[in-house]
């Protein structure tokens, strides 16, 4: 155990000094930003802090201030120490990986209420002094030996930066025509608009024109230079909109203010719906702190209750938009209980057996392993402590559950109490589906729309790929 001890007033001496050195990085930036709310740009502003007379980023001034104070409250004179003034002189700026060493030297002796005068200087790497000044404190009298507190692990989270990253990828490509099927509330019609004005989709909307105009009205949108297809009702809005993708007028269909039962049956209807040789699945991304990457998880919405020839079309469905997002071979797990194979669970054999298709080229483009408990595919110390070793425990990018209760358990556990944010698509399909929900604020339904961009120019692409050249 460690222990912090103060020096009393009569134990010191004049020149008696203590120090600490501190190598300024990026989340400590961040955290002083948070803990004191000062987000000058200068500090948190990479780009503007290029434009700025240091040109880099640069440390808060009084975080060399708070190293100062933590040399007098743990080294000296240490605990028991009351801070009366401090003096304070910036003579340069700390940048991102300079090294600061802070020192304390006592340079008077105050007897009668027991003050010291003490030089206070902050030197960088180079010998350079950038803070200068001098503290005025009452030292302890009595002595103090405490264990040094063990203070909580602080992990910082960027919330929305992964989807502002995929917002921007998408914004590369043109924006796609989108069916928005029976936008009748506020909130509906909102979405498309806020996506088409980000340049993500050109929505169509469908449904009944009056009522949908007298929405914009009320909610003070504008809908000129908007298309309307005309739709009575909500199931004639959701099989015009499917007409339309299956005509090649619009490149994917956006939920409106209707149930998701009535939008996908128009979709999986034989013959004149969008249903293609694949099961379509619902593909959830997870931005969830404290996890390197982007989280897939599936499925969460269309199947209830999967076989292994619709697992194995999860699977690839969740490859396929892994692949529309960059990842070119992403790293799936199948999941289960635990990872022995045993006949009693059906999700371990299932698990076992899409293993083995990946190992025989039945599913292409990935990592695949399985059966994996949610702990070992997501955490590499969980993986070893039970000796897992794959190239996919604790690195997965895609949950494949057993069902589509266990996914949507997985999908809100990680949301409510991780504090991951979700953009989901229906993948599967002649065209992508988005299955607008009420949670999420405005970049995660960008987010979705983004998702839903990147994978129609994906499959546009890979349609392209297998058109035949005809011989010259």
């Amino acid at each position: 155990m460690q222990y912090i001890e103060n020096k009393t007033f009569d134990e010191l001496n004049i020149g008696d000094r203590a120090e600490l050195t501190r190598t300024l990085r990026k989340e400590d930036v961040e955290l002083f930003a948070v803990m004191s709310g000062d987000v000058n740009p200068a500090h948190v502003d990479e780009a503007f802090a290029k434009t700025d007379q240091f040109h880099k980023v640069i440390a808060h001034g009084m975080w060399g201030g708070a190293l100062i104070s933590a040399v007098l409250g743990t080294e000296l004179p240490g605990p028991g120490t009351i801070y009366l003034n401090q003096s304070l002189s910036f003579r340069r700026p700390v940048g991102l990986g300079d090294t600061v060493t802070v020192r304390v030297t006592v340079r008077e002796k105050l007897p009668e209420k027991k003050r010291l005068l003490l030089d206070c200087e902050c030197i960088n790497q180079s010998g350079e002094t950038v803070i200068k000044g001098e503290a005025n404190v009452i030292a302890p009298s009595e002595k103090v030996r405490r264990p040094r507190a063990l203070l909580p692990e602080v992990h910082l989270h960027e919330r929305g930066l992964r989807y502002r990253q995929l917002v921007e990828e998408a914004r590369k490509s043109s924006p796609i025509r989108t069916a928005v099927v029976y936008p009748c509330d506020g909130a509906s019609l909102s979405w498309a608009l806020d996506c088409a004005s980000e340049k993500l989709i050109i929505p169509v909307l469908v449904g009944p024109e009056e009522e949908l105009r007298r929405i914009a009205d009320e909610a003070y949108r504008d809908l000129h230079g908007i298309e309307i297809v005309g739709a009575a009702s909500s199931l004639a809005a959701a099989d015009r909109a499917v007409a339309l993708a299956r005509e090649g007028r619009v490149d994917a269909l956006l939920r409106g203010a209707l149930p998701t039962q009535e939008l996908m049956g128009a979709v999986m209807k034989p013959l004149i719906g969008l249903r293609t040789e694949r099961r379509m699945s619902h593909v959830l991304a997870l931005d969830v702190p404290n996890y390197s990457k982007p989280l897939f998880v599936t499925d969460a919405a269309i199947n209830s209750h999967p076989d292994l020839p619709t697992k194995r079309d999860i699977v690839r469905n969740a490859i396929e938009l892994t692949h529309a997002l960059g990842i070119a071979e992403p790293k799936v797990a199948i999941l289960s209980a635990i990872e022995t194979v045993v006949p009693k669970l059906a999700s371990r054999i299932d698990a076992a057996a899409l293993r083995k298709m990946s190992e025989w080229g039945q599913i292409t483009g990935a990592l695949v392993d399985g059966p994996l408990a949610f702990d070992t595919a997501v955490s590499k110390e969980a993986a070893k402590l039970n000796g897992i070793t794959s190239s996919v425990a604790g690195d997965a990018d895609i949950l494949v559950c057993p069902d589509l209760e266990a996914a949507n358990a997985v999908a809100n556990l990680l949301i409510y109490l991780a504090g991951a944010d979700a953009a989901g698509i229906v993948l599967g399909a002649r065209v992508p589906i988005l299955l607008r929900t009420h949670a999420g604020d405005a970049l995660i339904r960008q987010a979705s729309a983004g998702l839903a961009q990147l994978v129609s120019h994906h499959m546009r692409g890979a349609a392209a790929e297998r058109i035949p050249v005809a011989a010259g």
